[in-house]
Parts: C-alpha cells; structure tokens; sequence
C-alpha cells in the first residue's frame, strides 16, 4: 500500500465543508414539469448544489458519494432526516484528474482518477476531515480522451475498470478493455476486449452476468454507427472495435483486416450518438413488476449530429429467458428542441425502491418515484 502523501496545499483549501442545501439556485429554475414519464411517476430534486455529477454510490450508512469529470471533485450527499431531500453536500477530495468514477466497498470508497484507482478509508466516520487516499494502482494509462472511468464492485468481488480508446478509433494494444482486478490492486487482467468507451456496466441480479453500454465512433455521419449495449457472460469476449462497430459496420480504416461476423453483437443497438452511460438494473420493488430487474440507461446525449438525440433515460427489457425484447424511452423532456437543460448520468436506486439520477449539466440529483395513488390504483396498502 502506499499512502499519497499530496496536494498538501490544495486540501488546505479543500478540507471538507458541508454546504447546507437551500431553495436558492439553480434547482428552483429547473423546469422539472417537462419531464415526461410513465403515469404514476414522479421526479424531484434530490440534491442541487453536486457540480458536474457523475456516478454515484450508496454507503453503508446511506451517504450517496458522488464523482465528477470537469470538476474534479468528489462529493458526499447525507439527507439526515430521511424525507429524500438531501440535507449537506461534502467534498472530499478537489482537483483530482477527472474523478468521475466512484465505488463503495466495505467501509472505503474506491475512486477512478484516470490513471489512479484511489481508496479513502474509513469514510463514513470522516466526512468532515476526510483521510488522504490511498493510491490502490497507478499504472493506468494517463490519456484524457475516454480515460475517466466508471468502476463498480462484481459478484466476484473483483473491481471492474474500463480503459477507453484514446481516440475516435484506433488500434492500440492495452486500451479499448474493460478490466478487473482485485480490491486491492492485485491481479489486474482483461475482461472483455473491443470496447471503445464504456461508461456503464452492471451485473444482472438473476443471472450475475454483466452488461455494459459502450459508446459508438463518431464521424460516420448522423445515424451510423449505433450504441451499444452489451452482454458479458463471461470474460475473453470482443465486441468488434475498432474492426467492426454496432455489429455490422465495418469499420472504413480497420474494417478489411477482420470481419464482423468474428464479433460478439451488441445484446441491443441503442440510437447513434445517444451516448448511454450508467446502465443500471433496476432491483427495487417500488416500480410496478414490469419494471423490477429490467435495464434503465440514461442517454447523456449527442454533441456531434446534425439534430440532437438522447438527453433522456431508456428502459431495455429482459424476458424470462433474460434475452432482449424490448427497448423504449422511460423519462423523456431534457432536451426541448434542440435546447437540453439537463444530460443525465448514472442512475442508483435506493432501499425504499425509488432510482436517483445524477445529472452533470444541471449539477443536480434527482429521485424519481412511483405512487400507486398517482395512477389511479388506490392508496398503496
């Protein structure tokens, strides 16, 4: 293990403070009533004030630590009172490089920081005087071009990592993985090969088989190539980059040297250019049976075609073989025209059943909740 001994200067600056949430800001400005969703839904602020929210994590105790990308913050968001308002934002560490992935594990929260898998122990009983982290690896590469990181514990107990290709497309040994490796560092290996940037993965909870969204190249025009999401069984698979993208495009500079028939399909072609994240299995008993163990992602959203796509949150649906059958929108109204307010993140759901959305656009988290008596059912019994 070695302790960092850094940025004595900066965390000076930066000791933690809790910035107690008001009305005030940009939350009250939101236009939360243009958010579309299925009758019996509802969607509010969770917490505002959390810069360029990323992915989140739940701690023992039921602090919501939050990453960010352009902020190079990392947050603790505690809600004291349990009414789902959160009460305090922390931060923990500051001027990290692109802190956007965050893990908990067993009293220590697990940070990727583009070339450095940190961990801060002990956290939940330090939110005011956070530790130093320890450096768990730091061998990653440092490119910043799909280098921030979603990271998040397996069944296997193993933490999974994913290197994104450092380039709209490429072929460079050691990138375009997803990897995993031991709590502790040890034992990095490859998991799944030709993945050109995932920023979303997790584990059916029926099966313990991962799924992952891994975002398509640009510069093919508007609709071409498509998204993915993909379905990992087990480890050693390829999904084609940069030979083949979407199952069956082939790529114009790779495209000759291997054919897309010798590549794992993507388990659901998702829209060019949506940009899908933080997939998320939806484990809670909350939403109505149709919902529970299906896959939510949220569609950050398209910066490179002609028209926008995405800024919205989609529902893939498994069937009782755990094979795709459908795939249609669940929270829609982010982007109005071609004027987004909002990109959604990462989604997490919480004990009770409702889901959290981070949203790094607006710098807030929402909750998104079912009532029985919102769609006309009768009080809940």
């Amino acid at each position: 293990m070695i302790v960092e001994c850094h940025r004595l200067a900066n965390r000076l600056t930066a000791v933690v403070f809790g910035v107690l949430l008001s009305s005030a800001g940009n939350a009250d400005d939101l236009p939360l009533d243009q958010i579309q969703l299925p009758e019996g839904f509802s969607i509010s602020i969770f917490a505002d004030k959390v810069e360029n929210a990323r992915q989140m994590t739940r701690a023992d105790d039921g602090t919501i630590f939050v990453g960010s990308r352009r902020a190079g913050r990392v947050y603790a968001v505690t809600d004291e009172d349990h009414d789902y308002v959160a009460n305090k934002v922390y931060t923990i560490d500051q001027n990290l490089d692109l802190p956007s992935g965050v893990s908990y594990r067993d009293g220590s929260l697990y940070v990727g920081a583009i070339s450095r898998i940190l961990r801060y122990d002990n956290i939940e009983q330090q939110l005011n005087s956070p530790p130093e982290p320890v450096v768990v690896r730091d061998d990653f590469p440092s490119d910043q071009h799909h280098g921030w990181k979603f990271i998040a514990f397996g069944p296997d107990g193993k933490l999974y990592v994913p290197v994104g290709a450092p380039c709209n497309v490429c072929d460079e040994s050691g990138y375009a993985t997803i990897k995993r490796m031991n709590a502790d560092g040890s034992e990095l290996e490859d998991f799944a090969h030709g993945v050109r940037n995932s920023v979303g993965f997790d584990w059916d909870p029926l099966t313990h088989e991962l799924w992952f969204t891994d975002n398509g190249r640009d510069l093919l025009g508007d609709d071409i190539p498509a998204c993915e999401l993909n379905h990992a069984p087990t480890a050693g698979m390829h999904f084609g980059f940069p030979f083949c993208h979407g199952g069956d495009v082939a790529d114009p500079a790779f495209g000759e040297q291997r054919s897309c028939s010798e590549f794992v399909s993507p388990a659901q072609k998702l829209g060019a250019h949506v940009a899908p994240l933080g997939v998320t299995f939806y484990t809670g008993k909350q939403f109505p049976e149709q919902y529970q163990n299906q896959i939510f992602i949220p569609e950050h959203g398209s910066w490179n075609r002609s028209s926008k796509v995405g800024y919205r949150i989609t529902m893939v649906t498994l069937d009782e073989n755990r094979q795709v059958s459908g795939y249609e929108p669940f929270a829609t109204g982010w982007l109005q025209g071609e004027q987004s307010w909002g990109r959604p993140v990462d989604l997490l759901v919480l004990p009770d059943g409702s889901m959290l959305v981070s949203d790094d656009q607006a710098g807030v988290i929402y909750r998104i909740s079912y009532a029985p008596a919102a769609a006309g059912l009768g009080a809940a019994p």
